[in-house]
């Protein structure tokens, strides 16, 4: 499975292994910048889907099946 496949959940549960794994101190310091990379790299990419997200949810389809800024007002 390529990156760009990854559920949101997928990368969430990634991301967390990383930390766990760097919070515990016993990684080698080559690994643990090697881990610490992909790490933000997945911290961005989570960021992004998120921010998609959100605007995707701030639309709505109107009658012609056109997105259209949604108002609360």
């Amino acid at each position: 499975m390529t990156e760009k496949e990854k559920t949101f959940d997928q990368s969430l549960q990634e991301l967390e292994a990383i930390v766990e794994k760097l919070e515990q101190g016993d990684v080698p310091l080559e690994e643990a910048l090697e881990q610490f990379q992909q790490g933000i790299q997945l911290s961005q990419r989570l960021k992004t889907q998120l921010n998609d997200a959100d605007e995707l949810l701030k639309k709505i389809v109107d009658a012609d099946g056109q997105e259209v800024p949604f108002n609360l007002e």
